[in-house]
């Protein structure tokens, strides 16, 4: 056990904890003793409990001796003081457990009622800890949303297997903070970004685009069985349904090109004469 101390605020004043593998944990003795309770009674009490955690470490004395301990996490330790009737404890004592057992349940019913509850005493490094957090409980939110719709739209036949692997795989790598890991293959495209690579832009873009995107879609449909899927994507401003397809399907760009890329007079993004 290390014998650094780290100290948890609370309103009536803080817990002195001790760590055990990197973790807070509270000696038990001394605090409940602290309070006038008697010590075996409350130990074995938290034993019971489903939510209790004591852990059996060994410290050594100022005099060089080793000494035998009980400890447990802060979360135990609150839980038990939350269960303590208050007429039990010394007049000294009783101020202080009434107050942690308002601010426990103050956080509990904020938890429930309001989605969370912040310690006005926390830190700066806390507080960036928190919205940490809750950017990733936002980003899963909204990436199982995503794949729901996914899924649905996969049973209707939809959208093909390859997108859906993809766009799974891109939305469970956003939900845990991280760059999605998929094959170059899986990553979609659409007939505007394929012009942009081929140097396709301002006023030849438009019809570039309505006859790419019938030339492939044609293309998908005799290789699939059905239309490409859409997906919503800003044109000239307005959202508008844009058919998006995967890399595996670049050959069929390429094949509906070579039919219209001779009346455009540009060069590949990739180099060479289009």
């Amino acid at each position: 056990m290390s014998t650094e101390i780290a100290r948890i605020e609370l309103s009536a004043g803080s817990i002195e904890t001790v760590m055990i593998d990197g973790q807070p944990h509270i000696v038990l003795k001394p605090a409940i003793e602290a309070l006038g309770l008697s010590y075996s009674p409350q130990l074995r009490k938290l034993k019971t409990r489903s939510w209790g955690v004591v852990t059996e470490t060994v410290t050594r004395g100022a005099d060089g001796r080793i000494f035998e301990m009980a400890a447990t996490t802060v979360r135990s330790f609150l839980m038990l003081m939350a269960n303590v009737n208050e007429n039990r404890v010394s007049e000294t004592a009783r101020p202080i457990l009434v107050a942690f057992q308002n601010e426990t349940a103050d956080a509990i019913e904020a938890y429930w009622t309001r989605g969370g509850a912040v310690n006005p005493a926390a830190t700066r490094e806390q507080v960036a800890d928190l919205r940490e957090r809750l950017d990733g409980v936002e980003r899963a939110r909204l990436a199982q949303g995503r794949l729901s719709a996914m899924g649905v739209a996969k049973q209707f036949g939809l959208v093909n297997s390859s997108y859906v692997e993809a766009m799974a795989r891109t939305e469970l790598a956003r939900m845990n903070g991280a760059e999605p890991d998929i094959d170059p293959a899986d990553i979609t495209i659409t007939c505007d970004e394929f012009l942009t690579q081929r140097g396709v832009n301002g006023a030849d873009l438009s019809s570039a685009r309505v006859k790419l995107g019938k030339g492939v879609a044609a293309l998908y449909r005799m290789r699939y069985g059905q239309d490409p899927q859409k997906i919503k994507r800003p044109i000239n401003g307005v959202h508008r349904d844009v058919a998006v397809y995967t890399h595996r399907d670049i050959d069929l760009f390429e094949t509906a090109w070579a039919e219209i890329g001779r009346h455009y007079d540009v060069q590949t993004a990739i180099g060479g004469a289009a």
